[in-house]
């Protein structure tokens, strides 16, 4: 039953809503938000500064005359293209920094509209209070099964299959938009700030049902630029963890696959590679270099993993995930859809 709160609404019923709306500015929205908030400012950033400076500078009364034509001038608008088409049952929650002036604005018209229109109590900084401390405790409630397997055996298809299949699927790189290794980049795709990972990380968990597993993939602390939390980390480390394995030659076709933007741009590449000339010296390096401007692919990409990605990838799992070395085995001697598909089928038969 739909609570009829005209005013403070907690981060718990967030779900009791059909919308929820965001009136900060949209600098404050992109840096961090409620996951599918939509974002209908009732200041903008060069309002928010012009009315700050009027406030310093004039006297808080002028600031306030300005703010309120401003306010009013864009709520009007936002009624007009976004909530005008809403039936009398729409049932909106609004939220801005604290769950002040902002936020009670909007909420007080569409109210006044007819709308059962709730604010969020404490705004943003409560929401991200709620985040910070359920990322703690929502992963003690989950039991993790954590698909290891060396970089380019397919461990993000097989998830994306189990996915498809009806399993419960954390995909911390989705997530984070990046591979989580020295050439994890994805083109176009810039990594969220940390917070907004934070905060899609925390819808992902709280919808999961903890009698079913949640399959994941092993990660290290950071992916990309972004933390994974201790939290999360830890519970996962403590998880079963099933093993998937290719040969090398596959491996090799599936990245090449998987990576052509960085074959498409030969110097990025190499200003990537020279991150590693620290671990392997000039001379590899140079091999490498050189594999590159002559467009030896296959060479390249086997090289990279048999000296670099390989041997990285067994320090790191056997540190931190005791359980890989007695995990069960998943063979592909394809990592072709068809064959990916039916190894996850096969996986969520036997857990």
């Amino acid at each position: 039953m739909f609570l009829k709160l005209a005013s403070a609404v907690t981060v718990a019923q967030i779900d009791l809503y059909d919308e929820v709306i965001d009136t900060r500015s949209p600098s404050e929205y992109a840096l961090d938000r409620v996951p599918g908030a939509v974002n209908c400012p009732v200041l903008d950033d060069a309002e928010r500064a012009r009315v700050g400076s009027l406030y310093k500078q004039v006297s808080p009364f002028e600031a306030k005359k300005l703010g309120a034509t401003l306010v009013a001038r864009n709520i009007a608008r936002h009624i007009e293209e976004h909530f005008a088409g809403r039936d009398c049952n729409w049932r909106p929650l609004v939220y801005c920094w604290r769950g002040g002036k902002r936020s009670a604005a909007l909420a007080h018209v569409l109210r006044e509209i007819g709308w059962h229109a709730g604010t969020l109590e404490g705004g943003y900084k409560a929401y991200r209070r709620a985040v910070v401390a359920q990322l703690e405790t929502l992963p003690q409630s989950l039991e993790f099964v954590v698909v290891c397997g060396a970089t380019g055996s397919g461990k993000s298809r097989l998830l994306e299959a189990l996915a498809a299949l009806g399993a419960q699927v954390l995909d911390l790189e989705r997530i984070a938009c990046h591979r989580g290794s020295v050439l994890g980049d994805l083109p176009g795709e810039p990594q969220p700030a940390q917070k907004m990972f934070d905060s899609l990380v925390w819808n992902t968990l709280r919808h999961f049902d903890p009698a079913r597993p949640v399959l994941v993939e092993a990660e290290s602390k950071k992916i990309g630029q972004l933390q994974v939390g201790a939290a999360l980390l830890e519970k996962m480390r403590a998880g079963r963890c099933v093993r998937i394995e290719a040969p090398l030659a596959e491996r090799v076709r599936f990245l090449i696959a998987e990576y052509r933007h960085f074959l498409a741009d030969p110097a990025m590449l190499k200003g990537q590679l020279a991150c590693l000339k620290g671990l392997h010296g000039s001379e590899v390096i140079d091999k490498w270099m050189a594999q590159t401007d002559a467009r030896a692919w296959d060479a390249l990409v086997a090289d990279l993993l048999v000296h670099h990605y390989d041997p990285a990838y067994r320090r790191s799992t056997l540190k931190n995930y005791s359980g890989s070395d007695e995990a069960a085995v998943l063979e592909l001697d394809s990592l072709a859809p068809h064959p990916i598909a039916r190894a996850a089928a096969s996986l969520l038969q036997a857990l």
